[in-house]
């Protein structure tokens, strides 16, 4: 017997939630203390010329991009499942799912385009 098997793009997109998990998990938590905690405060002094220049620099545009784009994918299989899931709306699966993806290839080119042209 052979069964035709359908092919779907859920690995993929299982594979952007676990990505974009753990690069958020590595990377976010460390941000966001240095950033909003410790500079405000003036525990930690940046200069701004030189985080400027670190900004600038082609890797770290690169690596914040990807950041950016593999944390919007996590975020959008984390609220396409919660709704599915949590709100009981599965009978929307497939609107839920370009709604969410969607959002996220957008705000995707739009990070994109902020980090790789400014």
């Amino acid at each position: 017997m052979r069964t035709s098997a359908r092919r779907t793009p859920e690995p993929y997109f299982w594979l952007l939630f676990s990505a974009g998990g753990m690069v958020a998990a590595l990377t976010l938590p460390i941000l966001v203390l240095l950033f909003g905690v410790l500079v405000p405060l003036g525990v930690v002094h940046v200069d701004p010329a030189h985080l400027e220049a670190v900004v600038r620099n082609p890797v770290t545009r690169i690596v914040l991009a990807g950041v950016f784009v593999l944390a919007l994918f996590h975020a959008a299989h984390r609220f396409r499942f919660t709704v599915e899931h949590g709100l009981q709306l599965g009978r929307f699966d497939a609107v839920i799912a370009v709604c969410c993806y969607g959002a996220a290839a957008l705000g995707s080119l739009a990070a994109l385009w902020i980090v790789l042209t400014t």
